[in-house]
């Protein structure tokens, strides 16, 4: 868990924006990521795709209220349809809600042109007279729908009150993002699921976990014993026999000496082999950094303070961290821009006035492992001489061209 953790701590936080070439889609995206906490939530998903290997967001519609959200799952709630090599093109998505008291698994299916599935027939069934019209049209047309059956406990097909079976989006584009670390699966050939940062680091995990029991077992075990002469116990009186009476069931400190009157106090404290058990800790974490990702110097113990060191103490000679940084940034931003493209279509048809985003990005932040401010102050002088202000606020703002060339101007420092 703490491997997952720093992985999504350093990939998402609340500084990563969507940057869209037009500045109101920008301004209206983030907005909407701002409000309902997409990001928090989405670094919960990073943290357990890293884990487990595939993680997946996808749009969620209450037609009652028109409203879009964004719903989060893992590799166990995930079942993909049809892929390539290209990526995965429709996926079914599989959740447990309650209906009237009772469990029922729920089963969304985002299917291009959206063919109606049954859990009757291995194959899909015909639709009905009133879809039938509407799913030639829209699989001419490509776009995505959005089909929804629930399950009781038994197996059976429900229609719970208020599900809407077939829900056309009008996307042509996919309308949910796939999660995955950027690491080759080597274990299924053209899965379509990922694969986990553990993958080749299960015997790094078992050699921390040896080597931290053998450092505590160690101090535990050698800890100081006090034997004590026999004539220094109190005894009771049990049936015919005298016996004494002991410190305590659980005590492992004192000892009594039997049918002894000499050295009636003697103390006993084994020499302690920390520092050989703290070298292999050490070891042990640096091949589970190293395997994982971080490269070798990231879990390494700090001499001065006996703990693992920051992300910021090791960024700098940590080429290994920041590559493998960059791989999975790539990798995590073809997912956000999927799910922040659909979410802004399925708002316009509810209404919202968000004009075309066009080319999207994503700017993460990496001022967690690299000194930002110092890279801006450096960007700040060059202004004037080989970047113009505009240029840096298109930057280190997000701001598409337009508006920071009419900033920049508005501030006094031209638009060079």
């Amino acid at each position: 868990m703490r491997v997952c953790k720093e992985w999504g701590s350093l990939l998402l936080n609340e500084e990563v924006k969507v940057v869209c070439e037009n500045q109101k889609a920008t301004d209206w995206i983030n907005s909407f990521f701002s409000s309902t906490n997409f990001m928090n939530a989405a670094q919960a998903t990073v943290v357990r795709a890293f884990g487990l290997g595939t993680g997946a967001w996808a749009l969620w519609i209450d037609l009652g209220k028109r409203k879009v959200r964004i719903r989060h799952y893992d590799a166990r709630m995930v079942i993909p349809l049809s892929w390539d090599e290209d990526g995965i093109s429709e996926c079914a998505f599989v959740t447990r809600a309650f209906y009237r008291g009772k469990a029922v698994d729920q089963l969304q299916m985002h299917l291009k042109g959206g063919m109606v599935f049954s859990h009757d027939s291995s194959s899909p069934s015909t639709p009905s007279p009133e879809y039938a019209e509407g799913l030639l049209t829209n699989e001419s047309e490509e776009t995505y729908r959005i089909v929804t059956v629930c399950f009781d406990h038994e197996g059976n097909e429900l229609a719970p009150v208020g599900i809407l079976p077939i829900y056309d989006t009008g996307c042509p584009f996919p309308t949910f993002g796939i999660v995955k670390p950027a690491v080759t699966n080597t274990r299924v050939d053209m899965s379509p699921y990922g694969q986990s940062v553990f993958a080749d680091a299960v015997d790094a995990v078992q050699a921390v976990d040896l080597t931290f029991d053998a450092l505590i077992n160690e101090i535990d075990l050698s800890k100081m014993r006090v034997f004590l002469s026999d004539v220094l116990f109190d005894r009771e009186q049990d049936g015919n026999k005298n016996v004494t009476i002991p410190f305590g069931k659980q005590d492992c400190t004192v000892f009594r000496k039997v049918m002894s009157t000499e050295d009636t106090i003697q103390e006993f404290a084994p020499a302690l082999r920390t520092n050989g058990q703290i070298e292999a800790f050490r070891v042990a974490l640096q091949m589970l950094g190293d395997l994982t990702g971080f490269g070798i110097n990231y879990f390494d113990m700090d001499d001065s303070r006996g703990y693992v060191k920051t992300a910021t103490e090791v960024s700098s000679d940590n080429s290994a961290l920041m590559r493998n940084i960059r791989r999975h940034e790539n990798s995590l931003e073809g997912a956000i821009v999927s799910i922040a493209r659909a979410v802004m279509h399925a708002s316009r048809s509810f209404g919202e006035s968000i004009p075309d985003e066009r080319e999207t990005r994503i700017q993460f932040d990496d001022s967690i492992i690299q000194d930002t401010a110092a890279e801006k102050e450096q960007d700040m002088k060059e202004v004037g001489v080989t970047m113009s202000a505009w240029e840096y606020r298109m930057r280190w703002y997000g701001e598409e061209e337009s508006i920071a060339r009419a900033r920049a101007a508005e501030i006094g420092t031209g638009t060079r």
